[in-house]
């Protein structure tokens, strides 16, 4: 009875996409504040996952399912603010894939990832190893992706807490519960 309560939203390649590059990224942080060189091959590849998986994911933006796809979840700044106004006085709909802030934030989070690892391979070039601004902006970038994610994260516990659905358990399934009279697909 409760399975039939649940309908599919996240695909196979938006959950893999998501944890591969929430992994990678954690690999690199853990990585990067050890000593100098002692995991540095860690560090590299997983930069380079983290990478490949935001391509991956944008590729999958145009050409995957119904909630995978950008047109769906990347909403103008009237919606945004709309959502962010009726967040505020906690009336906020329910979305059964990414509010728009959500949405936001995957964007932000891509970004973040891209140019870390755009940055990390620039440092590894012959043309601009060693440039003390491109290690700050890396490291200014890895700090920047630390604090996204902590508000990606803080997100959705507020998410989950006000709309009553563990978002965490339906990026491991792809379920969620089925969209009532009052939610936005």
């Amino acid at each position: 009875m409760a399975e039939a309560a649940r309908v599919r939203v996240w695909d196979a390649p938006v959950r893999v996409l998501h944890w591969t590059l929430a992994g990678a990224v954690a690999t690199c942080w853990i990585s990067g504040h050890w000593p100098p060189n002692a995991f540095d091959a860690v560090h590299h590849t997983a930069g380079y996952v983290a990478g490949a998986a935001v391509v991956l994911r944008l590729a999958w933006g145009f050409a995957g399912s119904r909630h995978a796809r950008l047109e769906q979840f990347v909403r103008g700044p009237r919606a945004v603010l709309a959502y962010a106004r009726a967040l505020r006085a906690r009336r906020e709909p329910r979305h059964l894939g990414h509010n728009p802030l959500g949405g936001w934030m995957v964007l932000l989070l891509w970004g973040a990832a891209a140019a870390l690892t755009l940055s990390g391979w620039l440092y590894t070039t012959d043309w601009l190893w060693g440039y003390e601004w491109l290690s700050d902006l890396h490291a200014a970038l890895a700090w920047l992706i630390a604090t996204l994610v902590v508000g990606h994260l803080g997100g959705v516990a507020v998410t989950s807490w006000r709309h009553r659905e563990n978002l965490v358990a339906a990026m491991f399934s792809g379920r969620k519960r089925a969209p009532s009279a009052d939610d936005i697909d």
